[in-house]
C-alpha cells in the first residue's frame, strides 16, 4: 500500500523515505482496529495531527500541524504532544492532509436536502465551506432573503456558509441591498441570463454590476441565451417534440456561447470581475480562454455533471433524470472540460447540489417547460475529481488543492483565512485515504436525495475525517458536529 500511494505521488528521495518510514498498513486502511488511526481524545481547543502528507496548490510535504481555537497554531516534524489530556491527537500516516473543501456553487436549502443534511453531504466529500445561493422569494427583497438564510445558518448549518446574493428579476431597490450587503461583506451576487428580465432590464444590470466591481465584489452569471432557448423551445414543442429527450437540443451549445460572449462584453466594459457558473462546453470556453488572454478578469466554474456524463443520457431509459442547465454535452465538451481543468482555464469545480428526488424529475406530464434541473452531487464531486483527475493521472495533486479550495477562497474573499495550509489559517483540514475505493450508492450518501446519476461508479480516494476550524466534524462516516455550528460567513474583496 505505501508502494502504491508513491507510484501515484512521487516525492522527493529524503521526503519518500520518511513517507515509508511513517506508514504502516493499519493507518493506511484506517480501520485495522476500530480506532487504530487515532490517539487520545482531549478538550476541543487544540489538536495535533501526527504524520500525514501536507499538500496545498503549491506544494507537498511530510509535516504535522497544531490546531488550537479553530486556527492553525504550528506546522512542523516531529511536533510533540501537549500533556496528557490537554490535547486530541490524531495519527494520519498514510493519509493526505489537504485544505478543506470550498464548494462555491449550491442551491442549500433545496429540494430534499435543507442546510443540516446539506452540511453532512458536504463534511462526507471533505468540504468545510459552501456557497448558499440565495434568491429573494416572492414578496422579499435581496435583503431579505439573506436575513432568512442567516437564520437558518445558525439553526442547521456544520459547515462554514458564505450567501451568494442572487436576483432572478431586477427590482429597483436591488442597487442600495446589495451595495449594503457587499459592504457588510458578502462579496458577490449572481444574475441569471436564462430570464426575460435581463434583457428587458440591460442597462440596470450593466450598472449593477459595474457596481459590484467597484466594490471588490464578483458578479456570478448565468449564461443562457434567453431567446434563443425560447425560439428553440417554441419550435420543438410546436412539433410536438416534447419531452427530456429533446432537452439537449432545446437549449443549445449556441444559447451559451451567445450568452457568455455578452457577459464578457460587460466584463470588459465594466471593467468588474465575472465568473461564468456551470460552464459546459467547448466553445464557450474558447470565448473565456481568449478573453483572459487579453487579460480580463473573467473566471470559469464547471460542474461534476460536465466531466462525467454525456447526452446520450438523453436518449436512455430515464432522460428526465438528466435534466440539467446547460444540457450534458457531447463526449468532444466532456474532454475540453477536463482539458481546461488541467491547463487552468477553468477555476473552479461547483456542485451547483440541488437534491430533487427520482419522482420530480421523471414525472409523465413534463415538457421541455416543465423539466426540473438538478443533481444531488455534493459528496462525490471532489472523490470522484481525485479519481478520474489525479488517480487517472489528468491532473496533480497541487492543482486538484488548487480547484477544490485555494482558487474558490482567493475569489470569495476567504483567502488565506481559508483555502491553504498555513500558520494563522483556519483549521479547515480534510484527511483523505488516497487508494480507498468504493462504488458509489445513493443509500451510502449522506444526502435525502434518493438516487444518484453517478449510482454503481467506482471510486479511488475519499476522505476519512473532516475537521472544520480545528473540530473533527467527519469521522470515517460518523457525524460529530452539532446543528447551528457552522458560520455565516463574511468575506473581503474578490482577488482573482
Amino acid at each position: 500500500m505505501p508502494n502504491e500511494i508513491l507510484r501515484k505521488y512521487p516525492l522527493e528521495p529524503l521526503v519518500r523515505r520518511e513517507f515509508l518510514k511513517r506508514a504502516s498498513l493499519a493507518t493506511l486502511l484506517w480501520g485495522a482496529s476500530p480506532r487504530a488511526a487515532f490517539a487520545q481524545a482531549a478538550a476541543p481547543g487544540s489538536l495535533l495531527i501526527q504524520g500525514g502528507l501536507i499538500v496545498t496548490s503549491e506544494r507537498q510535504f511530510l509535516a504535522d500541524i497544531r490546531a488550537r481555537v479553530g486556527k492553525i497554531e504550528q506546522i512542523g516534524p516531529n511536533l510533540r504532544p501537549l500533556p496528557s489530556g490537554e490535547e486530541q491527537v490524531v495519527d494520519a500516516r498514510g493519509m493526505l492532509v489537504l485544505p478543506g473543501g470550498i464548494d462555491p456553487h449550491t442551491h442549500l436549502p433545496g429540494g430534499a436536502d435543507d442546510l443540516a443534511s446539506g452540511s453532512e453531504t458536504a463534511r462526507a466529500g471533505g468540504i468545510t465551506t459552501i456557497g448558499a445561493m440565495t434568491f429573494p422569494r416572492r414578496g422579499e427583497t435581496v435583503a431579505d432573503a439573506v436575513s432568512r438564510i442567516s437564520s437558518l445558518i445558525a439553526q442547521q448549518a456544520m459547515v462554514d456558509i458564505m450567501v451568494q446574493p442572487g436576483l432572478i428579476e431586477f427590482a429597483d431597490s436591488a442597487p442600495r441591498h446589495l451595495a449594503d450587503l457587499f459592504a457588510a461583506g458578502h462579496t458577490s451576487m449572481k444574475v441569471l441570463m436564462m430570464f426575460p428580465g435581463f434583457d428587458q432590464r440591460g442597462m440596470d444590470y450593466l450598472n449593477l454590476i459595474r457596481s459590484a466591481g467597484e466594490a471588490g465584489a464578483i458578479t456570478l452569471i448565468h449564461c443562457e441565451d434567453h431567446p434563443i432557448v425560447t425560439d428553440t423551445t417554441d419550435a420543438l414543442m410546436a412539433a410536438g417534440r416534447t419531452s427530456a429527450r429533446y432537452w439537449a437540443e432545446s437549449r443549445p451549445v449556441l444559447a451559451e456561447v451567445v450568452s457568455v460572449q455578452r457577459a464578457i462584453a460587460l466584463c470588459e466594459h465594466t471593467g468588474a470581475p465575472i465568473y461564468v457558473v456551470h460552464l459546459s462546453s467547448a466553445r464557450a470556453l474558447d470565448a473565456c480562454r481568449e478573453a483572459r488572454a487579453r487579460g480580463l478578469p473573467v473566471y470559469v466554474e464547471t460542474r461534476p455533471t460536465y466531466l462525467h456524463l454525456t447526452e446520450d443520457l438523453y436518449a436512455g431509459a430515464d432522460p428526465g433524470l438528466y435534466i440539467a442547465s446547460p444540457p450534458l454535452r457531447t463526449a468532444q465538451d466532456v474532454e475540453a472540460m477536463w482539458r481546461g481543468l488541467t491547463d487552468g482555464d477553468i477555476d473552479t469545480l461547483g456542485s451547483d447540489h440541488s437534491a430533487l428526488m427520482r419522482d420530480e424529475k421523471t414525472k409523465p406530464d413534463l415538457t421541455l417547460k416543465t423539466l426540473r434541473p438538478g443533481f444531488s452531487n455534493l459528496e462525490v464531486m471532489f472523490p470522484m475529481l481525485h479519481s478520474e483527475g489525479v488517480v487517472g493521472g489528468r491532473i496533480s495533486l497541487e492543482r486538484f488543492v488548487a480547484l477544490t479550495s485555494t482558487r474558490p477562497a482567493r475569489l470569495f474573499g476567504l483567502f488565506p483565512t481559508k483555502g491553504t495550509i498555513a500558520v494563522g489559517s483556519d483549521a479547515d483540514l480534510a484527511l483523505w485515504n488516497p487508494t480507498q475505493r468504493r462504488r458509489v450508492r445513493a443509500a451510502d450518501l449522506h444526502s435525502r436525495c434518493d438516487w444518484s446519476p453517478y449510482e454503481g461508479r467506482e471510486v479511488t480516494g475519499w476522505p476519512q475525517m473532516t475537521i472544520r476550524r480545528g473540530e473533527i466534524v467527519y469521522d470515517r462516516g460518523q457525524i460529530t458536529a452539532q446543528a447551528g455550528s457552522g458560520l455565516l460567513l463574511t468575506r473581503g474583496r474578490t482577488q482573482g
